[in-house]
């Protein structure tokens, strides 16, 4: 922690327009953020870019499990900051990053260092993406969030708005957008391979992690290391319980993670996404094993409809989740729909008039066309998306490059986070939700509309 000791009550003097306080105002629907008492007098600072010649300052926010390879893929930029509430899961980077500010408190860490950081990394847990990312943007600093954006739909439409409002390079952690195959998988189905596409079916072998189970009774010592209240942050308090939470099976509560469909989602789903330029459903309902509402349930069976786009046909979406656990009917009807090849794990369909294009991939990397004796001969397309240099490289060069932004830029990455968070709150309410995408608003069903924003828990508002 640095030596400069900051009060929480000095933190609320400084930051109170810069962030913390940022949706206060805001109504239950997903509010501009140009809306608002005060909000468009306020002054937008300067996106900071730099020269391909300069390196970044960056801080990192969760240095720990996946937050080690995303801090260690910023090492051809000067890591400035390293914030964790974990030292000992984050102990890799700080051995690598020495020289680092470290924090426990990114609230802190920002107020300290705002004037220092160019560029963010948020690798924490879901429901502690939206926070830091917002206070980031309202200082003109870079963003990369891990997957999904946001824990709440209300949350990835506000930082798809913020991150057109102050201009500044994003990305969010869907790695496989980065990859060759996906992007050529995507300019096929634009291409017309399969013809006009009326069906996509997405699946996974998560949950890898304890769901479906009741709230843990009582509470264990938190151990020295770490720093529950910061880890707990933005959701209602509970007690610590050993290895429920941290540092791993977090993903299966509701207050933390947001199931399979989040984890995975934003990987699997990617390619049909963006391929048949998807954007809001207009419903979505589910079938699942029965949980209690603390906890995902061990599978679920997600619908969304989606309305015809310009030319484009209306879309059904469906999305199954349970690794081994999904129902035989779920297996049978998947099998049914690929023409003889091997089922994965994980992967997608989509289902044109001319055809079928099967992903056995959990980022569409590869993808065949289906039936193979139909697409014997098949030419390719000519490119129409650019080669990425790699994830992390794409967004480090679109920080010192505005002409070159990120192909998940959270214009992009907000809508599909927001699609998957829908079939969450289907799944939770149990019933059809009936959603209009252009005012964020379930209008059918006031417990969904309610889990559009959630309440975040006192000292922690956003």
């Amino acid at each position: 922690m640095s030596r400069r000791k900051t009060t929480r009550r000095d933190f609320l003097k400084r930051t109170a327009l810069t962030g913390a306080g940022f949706w206060a105002a805001g109504s239950a629907g997903c509010v501009q953020p140009t809306g608002g008492p005060g909000v468009a007098q306020r002054h937008i600072p300067k996106a900071r870019y730099k020269s391909p010649n300069e390196k970044l300052n960056v801080a990192c926010i969760g240095i720990g499990g996946k937050g080690t390879s995303d801090t260690a893929a910023c090492g051809s930029e000067n890591v400035v900051a390293l914030c964790e509430v974990d030292w000992e899961r984050g102990a890799k980077s700080i051995k690598r990053f020495g020289k680092a500010k470290k924090y426990h408190d990114y609230r802190v860490m920002f107020d300290e260092m705002h004037k220092e950081i160019d560029a963010v990394t948020i690798s924490t847990p879901d429901h502690m993406h939206a926070a830091p990312a917002i206070i980031a943007m309202r200082h003109g600093m870079h963003v990369f969030c891990q997957k999904p954006l946001t824990h709440d739909i209300y949350e990835a439409r506000q930082l798809a708005e913020m991150s057109r409002q102050y201009g500044v390079a994003t990305q969010m952690g869907n790695q496989g957008t980065s990859s060759d195959g996906l992007r050529r998988g995507v300019e096929a189905i634009q291409a017309g391979a399969i013809g006009k596409v009326t069906e996509a079916h997405v699946w996974t072998n998560r949950p890898v992690w304890p769901q479906g189970m009741a709230t843990p009774k009582g509470s264990d010592a938190i151990p020295e290391n770490l720093k529950w209240d910061l880890w707990v942050g933005t959701a209602p308090k509970r007690p610590y319980k050993k290895d429920k939470y941290h540092p791993f099976s977090w993903r299966g509560w509701w207050d933390f993670g947001t199931g399979a469909l989040g984890d995975m989602g934003c990987h699997t789903a990617n390619m049909a996404f963006m391929a048949l330029k998807l954007g809001s459903p207009t419903s979505a309902e589910a079938q699942n094993s029965g949980f209690e509402k603390d906890s995902f349930p061990t599978w679920s069976v997600i619908k969304l409809d989606f309305p015809a786009r310009g030319d484009l046909p209306p879309v059904k979406w469906t999305w199954y989740d349970g690794a081994d656990k999904k129902p035989p009917w779920v297996i049978k009807k998947l099998q049914s729909l690929i023409h003889g090849e091997k089922l994965s794990g994980s992967g997608s369909i989509l289902i044109g008039d001319k055809g079928t294009m099967y992903s056995p991939h959990d980022y569409g990397a590869h993808w065949m066309l289906l039936p193979k004796k139909t697409f014997e001969g098949w030419q390719a397309p000519d490119r129409t998306l650019p080669k990425s240099p790699g994830h992390a490289r794409e967004w480090l060069r679109a920080c010192k490059d505005p002409s070159k932004p990120a192909m998940s830029n959270f214009s992009y990455a907000g809508p599909l986070t927001e699609t998957l968070l829908l079939g969450n709150i289907a799944m939770y309410t149990g019933k059809k939700i009936l959603w209009d995408g252009p005012n964020c608003k379930v209008t059918n069903c006031p417990e969904g509309d309610a889990l559009v924003r959630r309440t975040y828990r006192k000292g922690w508002e956003v």
